[in-house]
């Protein structure tokens, strides 16, 4: 009994070791399959009004197609990035815009979560908590925060999916036309389909001011369809990044050293009246320090 008992531990133990990595494997390629060109339909519609004004006006709904080059930039065990980039333009000659990028890490400890006007609040989550969990960061088009969360990929019934809830800047398509409020709360659902991918979203407008509680503005509904076409529609965009990466490399590298601080973060919106992505949009700005030292203006100290 006593050689018995040893080997039945050892047995099981390798045995949830086997599923452990076969399991991460799933969610490996569940996020990899988020990769390659797409078609993507982005539908944003307002749902439900909270406001106390009767004058409130809510949201047009808006609904925009593009193509959608997602260039997988790292590939490790414990992390995987993605770099989204929008074709847009005369197919014959296309232009090329910087989109999100989305970083997954395993089993990761170290969050910004984002506290409203342009602030971010960092958490050392316990190893426990996180333990099988996938962090999504997703970042601005200057590679600057903008929401991150860890939660588990779920992979049953021939489906695989990730879902999350965490606090963000409000969109591009609202922060131009709107400043009744100032947070939204991101309901995730990233979901591998037949045809590509799915971003389901269920946001919550948010009113956030020090000392008092959240006030809840209105609610709206995302649904972004990614059906994945031949990559060679997306060469342009393909070859962009191919010219631009070393740059982008740089700008990644100095946002790291930023975020590797482990502390809370707060962000300039303007330096000498101008947004940092059209600093770094800018194709004068390529070197190293210049792009070291435009980034470290934003960062207030």
């Amino acid at each position: 009994m006593k050689t018995v008992l040893p080997t039945i531990m050892a047995l099981v133990v390798s045995a949830s070791t086997i599923a452990q990595k076969a399991k991460k494997n799933d969610d490996r390629e569940a996020i990899k399959s988020m990769c390659g060109c797409f078609e993507v339909t982005f539908n944003f519609a307002e749902t439900f009004n909270h406001s106390t004004d009767s004058l409130y006006k809510p949201s047009k709904t808006k609904v925009d197609k593009g193509l959608e080059w997602a260039e997988l930039v790292t590939d490790e065990d414990d992390k995987i990035s993605i770099q989204h980039l929008l074709q847009v333009g005369n197919p014959a000659d296309p232009h090329i815009v910087k989109h999100w990028r989305q970083d997954w890490l395993y089993q990761n400890t170290d969050l910004y979560s984002y506290n409203a006007d342009n602030t971010w609040t960092f958490k050392k989550l316990p190893s426990d908590k996180v333990k099988g969990q996938w962090t999504q960061k997703v970042y601005q088009v200057d590679d600057s925060p903008r929401y991150e969360g860890s939660s588990t990929w779920v992979h049953v019934d021939g489906k695989s999916f990730w879902e999350n809830t965490s606090d963000a800047p409000l969109p591009r398509r609202e922060y131009t036309t709107r400043s009744d409020y100032n947070l939204i709360v991101r309901g995730n659902r990233h979901e591998v389909t037949d045809y590509g991918w799915l971003h389901d979203q269920d946001n919550t407008k948010v009113i956030r001011e020090a000392g008092k509680e959240d006030v809840i503005l209105a609610q709206e509904k995302g649904y972004n369809t990614y059906v994945k076409v031949d990559d060679s529609r997306c060469a342009a965009a393909a070859a962009w990044w191919k010219s631009n990466a070393d740059k982008w490399a740089l700008v990644r590298t100095k946002w790291d050293d930023v975020y590797g601080r482990n502390k809370d973060l707060s962000l300039e919106e303007k330096v000498d009246n101008k947004v940092l992505y059209k600093y770094l949009f800018d194709d004068e700005y390529d070197q190293k320090d210049e792009i070291e030292e435009v980034i470290e203006s934003f960062v207030k100290q």
